[in-house]
């Protein structure tokens, strides 16, 4: 049987769940090509830790997102594809540390405060 690795990425509001097995390069996102799911400048975010470590054709990738935006799904993909590429081999946890793909992007949206229109925007004051 074929050896599979998984591993979990997440950015913001949204999650990706990122199976890796060795293979010719195809790359699914919600069973639709990564062409199709992804922008262009945003795929090529989603993809970098492959870019990075010269393993473009080496590996087949299926993925399930979910939550957030385009560009947050992108990051979760990123950072589970990472991830699932250490599981496979350990010798890329530093090449991919080096280039801060490990490392979970805490920011998060602040939440709106009430007496407030957004969470630091306050409403228009007037002295008289």
């Amino acid at each position: 049987m074929e050896e599979r690795y998984y591993a979990t990425g997440r950015r913001k509001t949204a999650v990706a769940r990122v199976w890796l097995t060795q293979g010719s390069g195809s790359i699914k996102v919600n069973n639709r090509t990564v062409e199709e799911y992804f922008g262009e400048a945003v795929r090529q975010q989603a993809l970098r830790p492959l870019t990075s470590l010269g393993v473009e054709g080496e590996f087949d990738i299926w993925c399930t997102v979910k939550g957030g935006g385009t560009s947050g799904q992108a990051g979760a993909l990123r950072h589970g594809l990472a991830r699932a590429l250490v599981v496979a081999n350990e010798d890329y946890r530093k090449p991919l540390r080096r280039h801060g793909y490990l490392t979970r992007d805490s920011r998060m949206v602040e939440r709106k405060k009430y007496g407030q229109p957004g969470a630091r925007k306050r409403f228009q004051f007037s002295k008289r």
